[in-house]
């Protein structure tokens, strides 16, 4: 922005910007009482503009928080308040209001941009990305045009250097992880730009690149005794027990991904020969895994007395409450294990991954302890190669064996 707006006048401009993007009348009203107060507060202290330390100290000292907001999950006593000091220091920063969590039933194209998303998602198409990996990719891209739109770019040669940096400063409050995917799609996109003829110069050379390399993290590991807990508090009397009984076997014990079990169908079921075949969303890739004992009892119980009788999609495993459907394309299945673990009394630690993905890891985990080469392990997990799976090297071999479960003892219940 141009001229320094003072306190009020910022304060005037978001809550005008509030009402042009069509905010509840209610939710404004709650805007401008929030800035009120941080206005009385600013000018108790003889503070006429925003800025983040004044931000700060005022978060501090009205609400006791003291949390990086950048960084740190926001307390619920002082939400509103900092979405409003952000809200302000956005608007100063970048003349517009920031909405990170955007959630729509179909993504909307602005008029100005739809030609090229379009050419730019066949051009994903025709390199062949996974389903999985376009949505993603496309996800990302879209917080970007978003960006763009609401600072009034209308042609994609409007775009400048200056605006490529204002954007990337709203995503530094992510994850190291998180970020690197958005600076690549961005590079990507602006690449995909200039050699198609959109804009004249290569911006994707002025998207940044991270100082620090990232290192993925340790995988975390459950405990036999966690999973035996874990799969003893599942209720395996009533249908939704069945379903989720069914859909833990086949990540703990085949290392099977969630969006692999989600698209998985009836006809990929091979009982014939006991194998389950499909193709991996992530990677494209067919791949086979055999019908276990535990594994084949589990589904059949799940497909004779759990699943809905009215279903009529092919998929195999379905939400239990009318229409009765797949699960949706967003849906990661977490809070199936999260159920199970609280109902087992488990405590896990803050700093621990315990979504479905770590079964996955622990199968890992166990299979390097027991001496299985890795390129096997790659196969089991469905990596296209030993690279992402060379990872769990990096655990230590004597804790994995303190740590490590096997397979057919873990799983026997009888």
């Amino acid at each position: 922005m141009e001229k320094v707006l003072n306190l009020r006048q910022l304060s005037a401009k978001v809550l005008e910007e509030l009402e042009r993007l069509n905010y509840a009348y209610n939710t404004v009203c709650q805007f401008r009482a929030s800035f009120n107060r941080f206005i009385k507060f600013a000018e108790t202290n003889n503070e006429f503009y925003f800025s983040e330390e004044l931000g700060k100290k005022y978060l501090a000292e009205r609400y006791a928080c003291t949390v990086n907001y950048y960084l740190e999950s926001y307390p619920k006593h002082a939400k509103h308040a900092i979405r409003s000091i952000r809200m302000l220091g956005d608007y100063q920063i970048h003349g517009i209001i920031i909405r990170r969590i955007v959630k729509k039933k179909g993504y909307v194209k602005p008029p100005q941009f739809e030609e090229i998303l379009t050419a730019y998602e066949k051009e994903c198409i025709d390199n062949e990305y996974s389903s999985r990996g376009m949505r993603t990719r496309l996800q990302r891209l879209f917080f970007f045009i978003d960006y763009l739109n609401m600072r009034n770019i209308e042609n994609p040669n409007d775009i400048t250097s200056e605006i490529i940096s204002d954007y990337v400063k709203t995503i530094y409050v992510h994850h190291e992880k998180s970020i690197a995917s958005i600076l690549t799609t961005l590079r990507v996109f602006l690449r995909f730009l200039y050699h198609n003829g959109y804009i004249e110069n290569d911006l994707s050379l002025s998207v940044p690149k991270q100082n620090k390399y990232y290192y993925p993290a340790v995988p975390s590991t459950w405990n036999p005794e966690e999973v035996k807990q874990m799969l003893d508090a599942v209720d395996k009397g009533n249908p939704q027990g069945k379903r989720d009984y069914a859909i833990l076997l086949l990540v703990a014990k085949l290392g099977i991904r969630a969006g692999d079990i989600k698209s998985l169908k009836l006809t990929d079921l091979d009982w014939k020969s006991m194998k389950i075949n499909i193709v991996q969303q992530k990677t494209g890739v067919k791949i086979t895994f055999p019908i276990l004992k535990d594994i084949g009892w589990a589904l059949i119980d799940y497909l004779k007395n759990g699943r809905p009788i009215e279903c009529n999609t092919s998929y195999v495993f379905v939400r239990l409450n009318a229409p009765y459907e797949a699960f949706g394309k967003d849906a990661n299945l977490h809070n199936i294990i999260i159920k199970y673990t609280r109902s087992a009394g488990i405590t896990i630690p803050k700093e621990k991954r315990h979504g479905l993905h770590s079964l996955r890891h622990s199968l890992a985990s166990t299979l390097l302890s027991q001496g299985t080469p890795l390129p096997i392990i790659s196969d089991i997990l469905g990596h296209i190669d030993s690279k992402s799976t060379s990872l769990y090297l990096r655990t230590d071999m004597k804790g994995l064996k303190e740590c490590a479960l096997d397979p057919e003892e873990v799983f026997d219940h009888e």
